[in-house]
């Protein structure tokens, strides 16, 4: 029996390796934030979220509408699914709890164990026979139907019956029937172990009845050489046995494992759900397209990381490419253009995971590998400059990328001068682009932008974060052209409005640009 409730044909496979780049990827989205609220202290739901997040890139479009339909229906009926839940972890307790055969290889005491654990395990598959027959009328997706219709075909009435009376006989409480062939050397092969008698003989039969035909010898009570030996020979005639008996026990204990598996990661969705939807943050199902398709478009897009560490709803923004590439987003300091990189590259592992998004409608072109470039803060350990360490990274990226990926910059190559940042920074996107990579770029370098721009590339998307005039920022992103600015004094009077040149500067009114002895790219 196989789940198949994150795939249509196959098994998750739990030891998948991570992706390459997954800790820069954790790092530059916040993705432990994401994880946590998931997962909370549960280790094997982290797990499955991480694995499940980071390798969303290898999922196709089929794949990502079997999700939706599924998580759909965990949301409709959570506490069936808990149910479910519970009942393959209550099977997996049970094996931990027991000793059965942990101790021994003798063939005898692992048919003994195994016959026990598979007794235990018939309580929890009836359970789960009990679930389907309850509630399957409930479920629409496609995982769900084929789930319950293979357990009301698998673990019908019949099959409860026959595994119990196969059981029962397996107690080996009458006499041992066996039989055996002599090999060479006279060695026995071929050890048969039979089913005993089907009808007890009444004592007339026994008295008079035919005898049967065959030798019959004795071991005395204090031959333990005898005894050893006949040991050895029931040893062997149960031996097989007592293999494919344990061999069952492990694929119920295997099958058990993998719904627990597969389960976990729509609860860890369940608990997202819960807690974003508390926030009173929108959530929706997107629509993901083929990877030829250059189109993002995002209504009331937010960083769902954001909203969780701030515990309230935070401001989302708007978003549509038109097929344009890249995008280039600039404008003032700390009015949002990295939490609205981050919420791109969340809802992107989002979508192409089969969950929902934090937006109000959010569709893309499912892309095949997602690589991050932030920003890093000097390394301590002085081996090599945050420049150097850029280029390092950037270097990492190209041996590893292919067309229809997406990269995330992030104020890259800004650790050196403007002029060679802005050269690097606008070689490296025309390259990307050449090869049919999907780039979204925030930069405070004005040079790298306003080339872009002035080249008047047909292709290329302009976004700005928004400021008013008083110097507020709403944290929205809007289309709007590169400016010279990115208005770093504000922050320099936000900081030192009261202690510039000694006086007391609170009426910022009175505070003019040409007071600012720094410029505003130093700042």
């Amino acid at each position: 029996m196989k789940p198949f409730l994150l795939f249509k044909e196959k098994d998750f496979d739990s030891s998948v390796l991570l992706p390459w780049n997954a800790a820069d990827i954790i790092q530059d989205l916040g993705l432990n934030v994401l994880f946590k609220a998931m997962a909370g202290e549960d280790e094997l739901l982290w797990e499955v979220a991480q694995k499940t997040l980071l390798t969303a890139t290898e999922n196709d479009i089929g794949t990502i509408f079997y999700r939706q339909e599924i998580l759909k229906d965990c949301l409709d009926h959570p506490s069936e699914i808990k149910e479910i839940y519970a009942t393959a972890q209550e099977a997996i307790d049970r094996r931990k709890k027991s000793w059965f055969g942990v101790f021994t290889n003798y063939p005898s005491s692992v048919l003994s164990g195994s016959r026990e654990m598979i007794l235990l395990y018939i309580d929890e598959l009836k359970k789960l026979r009990g679930i389907a027959e309850n509630h399957r009328s409930k479920f629409r997706s496609a995982g769900f139907k084929r789930f319950f219709e293979m357990i009301m075909a698998e673990l019908s009435g019949d099959y409860f019956e026959e595994i119990e009376k196969h059981l029962q006989e397996l107690r080996l409480d009458k006499n041992l029937v066996m039989s055996a062939r002599l090999g060479k050397g006279n060695k026995g092969i071929r050890y048969t172990l039979h089913p005993p008698e089907a009808e007890k003989l009444s004592w007339w039969q026994k008295i008079f009845g035919q005898k049967a035909k065959g030798y019959t010898f004795y071991i005395h009570p204090r031959d333990e050489s005898g005894s050893r030996a006949l040991r050895d020979l029931k040893d062997r005639g149960l031996n097989e046995v007592a293999n494919a008996l344990g061999q069952s026990s492990d694929h119920i204990l295997e099958f058990f494992k993998l719904l627990r598996t597969e389960l976990s990661f729509y609860l860890g969705c369940l608990n997202l759900h819960s807690h974003l939807s508390g926030l009173g943050e929108p959530l929706s199902f997107p629509q993901p397209l083929p990877s030829d398709y250059r189109a993002q478009v995002g209504k009331g897009l937010y960083d769902p990381c954001l909203a969780i560490s701030m515990n309230r709803k935070v401001i989302a923004s708007d978003i549509k490419t038109d097929n344009k590439n890249p995008v280039i987003i600039t404008g003032a300091n700390q009015g949002g253009k990295s939490t609205f990189l981050r919420s791109i590259g969340v809802a992107q592992l989002m979508m192409q995971n089969g969950m929902f998004v934090p937006a109000d409608f959010y569709s893309a072109g499912i892309c095949n590998s997602l690589f991050t470039h932030f920003k890093r803060e000097e390394d301590t350990t002085m081996k090599s400059g945050k420049f150097d360490e850029e280029l390092a990274r950037m270097s990492q990226i190209a041996d590893h990328i292919t067309p229809d990926a997406i990269v995330l910059f992030n104020e890259s190559f800004a650790a050196t001068n403007e002029i060679e940042g802005s050269e690097i920074a606008g070689q490296i996107v025309r390259a990307l682009i050449e090869k049919g990579v999907r780039v979204f770029y925030v930069t405070h370098l004005y040079d790298f932008a306003s080339n872009i721009y002035k080249d008047g590339r047909m292709d290329a998307l302009f976004l700005r974060a928004e400021r008013k005039e008083d110097a507020s920022r709403t944290f929205r992103i809007t289309e709007g052209r590169p400016l010279v600015t990115s208005y770093g004094q504000d922050l320099y009077y936000k900081i030192f409005k009261n202690d510039v040149a000694g006086n007391d500067t609170s009426d910022e009114g009175n505070i003019s640009t040409g007071r600012v002895a720094a410029s505003d790219k130093d700042l």
